[in-house]
């Protein structure tokens, strides 16, 4: 078979490539980011970002970047291959683990899972298994998720505020002596200055995250980002309008939640109802 030939020159990346289109589009306007800024109405450094390749931005401005530059939908394409390549999410989580290391706050939704700052060893080992993990891999992503627990300990340790749903809290592991050690772990990172935790108890009914698990982290230059995550992707979120809408659902969640004394009171009921090991 003759090997592919490359017409353009172009990057072959998805992620890249839309980052370079959007470079030589604007270059053959002859406009400045901030020109194109002032049209489109957001703020100029989203297109550099969207230009160097930090981000890819949402749908909404991709429309408005194909009316724009009279594109006829090709700017879309380009975005949404950019976001369907599972490549591009690799460097996404890349990206938000270094800026989570810099965060100076965080802020946290867990729709059935406890944080993954707050995960003992005994329930990553049982969740990792669950999600096929290669027994192999298993000690090594073990070891980085204790890891990354070091971040909210120490006098430096930033502030963390945490919404469980019900949800994290009755969805038990296989193992419950591991459960119970996940719970007290919970409890007593309750009781730390640094780390405020709120149940968000299955009353409240539908909400505005009700399938979206979601950190927010504030950084050193005063901006906010947010990674949303499923099971199978996640997503860095840069763009100012996204970030704020994530966040007013958030402020609502965090209203209906029990208060950190009342929530701490809700794990502690729970542990009641674990068992404890037989006695040898």
């Amino acid at each position: 078979m003759p090997s592919r030939r490359v017409i353009t020159g172009r990057s072959q990346e998805p992620r890249r490539r839309f980052a370079e289109e959007l470079r030589l589009l604007r270059a053959e306007r002859g406009e400045s980011l901030r020109q194109l800024a002032e049209v489109l109405g957001w703020d100029a450094s989203l297109f550099g970002k969207l230009e160097s390749g930090a981000t890819l931005g949402s749908p909404e401005v991709a429309q408005a970047l194909d009316q724009h530059y009279g594109t006829g939908g090709l700017v879309l394409t380009l975005w949404e291959l950019a976001v369907g390549d599972p490549t591009q999410f690799k460097e996404q989580y890349r990206r938000y683990m270094m800026l989570e290391a810099e965060a100076v706050s965080l802020w946290h939704y867990a729709v059935s899972a406890p944080p993954g700052l707050l995960q003992t060893d005994g329930y990553v080992r049982e969740a990792l298994a669950v999600g096929w993990i290669k027994s192999q891999e298993l000690d090594q992503q073990v070891e980085a998720r204790a890891g990354r627990r070091k971040l909210l300990e120490g006098d430096d340790a930033p502030p963390f505020r945490a919404i469980l749903s019900e949800a994290v809290l009755r969805t038990p592991l296989r193992d419950l002596a591991a459960w119970r050690e996940q719970l007290e772990f919970l409890a007593e990172a309750a009781d730390r200055t640094n780390i405020v935790l709120q149940v968000l108890p299955f009353s409240v009914g539908l909400h505005g995250l009700m399938n979206t698990a979601v950190m927010f982290l504030r950084l050193l230059d005063g901006r906010t980002v947010a990674y949303t995550e499923n099971d199978l992707r996640g997503e860095l979120t840069e763009e100012n309008a996204s970030v704020e809408l994530l966040q007013r659902r958030y402020d609502a969640l965090r209203d209906l939640a029990l208060s950190p004394a009342g929530s701490r009171e809700f794990i502690l009921r729970l542990l009641e109802e674990v068992p404890c090991e037989p006695s040898t």
